[in-house]
């Protein structure tokens, strides 16, 4: 039988005590964040603890907060994120973590969920997350040669450089821009009638 959402936060909240954990439920969800040090635990405890048993992840992301809301973020610019789901209960639960600013490592989830692997693999190629551990952390959406991480807040929009496939050297190479830089914001500039009222115009 499902728990409800409220249950199911009071439950991961006791599995979790002792672990660090904040629960909140909000817009019917639940979320538990877990400090970096205990992340595996908790994994592991929210997989096999009969009461809950979130036996498939069915997410992993990374995210950036440096620019996040109408205010500066306080905390952690890093997190990475779980989602979470019993098939066993049919429940979602969602997990975050923070890591470190200037040196994001996390240990990596694939020995609790073989599942993790692409994912873990996408928030290092986006985010430059590193997750220890993990048997093959490469790039996966990016090009081998690729500098940067495209979804942190700070990379830049245009650059100066292009990819392409060289024929020749069988691999992607990078050369400068061919195409002059600009920009596509349109401009309308005329003389328009359209709202002038019949008595201005007279």
């Amino acid at each position: 039988m499902s728990l409800s959402i409220q249950e199911l936060a009071k439950q991961a909240e006791q599995t979790l005590s002792g672990m660090g954990a904040t629960v909140t439920v909000a817009m019917d969800e639940v979320t538990v964040e877990i400090p970096l040090d205990n992340i595996i635990d908790a994994c592991l405890l929210l997989r096999d603890e009969d009461e809950l048993s979130f036996e498939q992840l069915i997410d992993l992301c990374g995210v950036d907060y440096s620019e996040y809301g109408d205010v500066a973020w306080q905390g952690a610019r890093y997190a990475v994120v779980y989602h979470l789901l019993s098939i066993k209960h049919n429940q979602r639960i969602r997990i975050r973590t923070f890591v470190d600013d200037e040196f994001p490592v996390i240990p990596s989830v694939i020995d609790v969920w073989s599942a993790a692997n692409w994912f873990e693999r996408e928030a290092f190629d986006l985010y430059g997350i590193l997750f220890e551990g993990h048997p093959d952390l490469r790039r996966i959406l990016t090009d081998y040669g690729f500098v940067g991480h495209p979804f942190r807040k700070d990379f830049p929009l245009s650059g100066n450089v292009e990819m392409r496939y060289d024929e020749e050297k069988k691999r992607v190479i990078y050369q400068p821009v061919t195409i002059e830089a600009r920009i596509n914001v349109p401009r309308v500039i005329r003389d328009d009638h359209r709202y002038e009222t019949a008595e201005s115009g007279e």
